[in-house]
């Protein structure tokens, strides 16, 4: 195993690079976005610690299809693939936890796809947030985050001006505390019923809505 160290808005890992790791984030906070050839950045979900990233790549072996970068300063553990192959071959274990460690981030993804086609903003940052606490993928994640303004929006694809008037919504409602350093969860399941029920309304307006030829 090895480690590395990157520095606020370092790159971790580029997108087209070859895979030669498998990578966890011991400290700090990432996320994962793509870039289009015109320049514009579309970013698919965060990182925090205790977090494993890159088994696809690994798997597949193809180059890397999506760039890591540090939003806060990081330190990241390193697996050869040597190591992650050799286990793969040998620990039953091992294996059961790569599935249900991809079949996590697939409903991860397509929990984001559904919510940012379905609700609205104030209902897109409550699932972004309430994202970051999920049991498979962030098993001990503090209900206290030390993400800005700027961060949140960078993942939940809205601009900081919305990110600000959604979080000032969910702290009113009791959801969250807005803190000098980050934010607080006071209470998780609202923000899943937050969403939950937002989500709900949209369909049933969209059902209620006159259907043209």
């Amino acid at each position: 195993m090895q480690e590395r160290r990157y520095a606020g808005g370092a790159c971790i890992a580029g997108a087209g690079q070859p895979v030669e790791h498998w990578m966890a984030l011991i400290d700090g906070f990432a996320k994962m976005s793509v870039a289009s050839e015109g320049g514009r950045v579309s970013t698919l979900t965060g990182v925090s610690a205790g977090v494993w990233f890159g088994e696809g790549s690994l798997i597949k072996h193809e180059a890397r299809r999506y760039d890591v970068f540090a939003l806060r300063p990081a330190r990241v553990a390193l697996m050869p693939r040597r190591t992650f192959e050799w286990l793969r071959e040998t620990s039953i274990a091992f294996n059961h936890y790569l599935q249900e460690l991809l079949n996590a981030r697939l409903s991860l993804f397509i929990g984001a796809l559904e919510h940012e086609r379905l609700l609205d903003t104030d209902a897109r940052v409550a699932h972004c947030l309430a994202s970051l606490f999920n049991p498979e993928l962030y098993p001990d994640a503090p209900r206290h985050l030390q993400v800005g303004q700027t961060e949140v929006a960078l993942l939940a694809n809205v601009s900081r001006q919305r990110v600000n008037v959604a979080l000032q919504r969910l702290q009113a409602l009791g959801l969250v505390r807005i803190e000098r350093r980050g934010l607080t969860v006071l209470d998780l399941a609202g923000l899943d019923g937050f969403q939950a029920s937002l989500g709900a309304e949209v369909v049933a307006r969209d059902a209620r809505a006159p259907r043209h030829a």
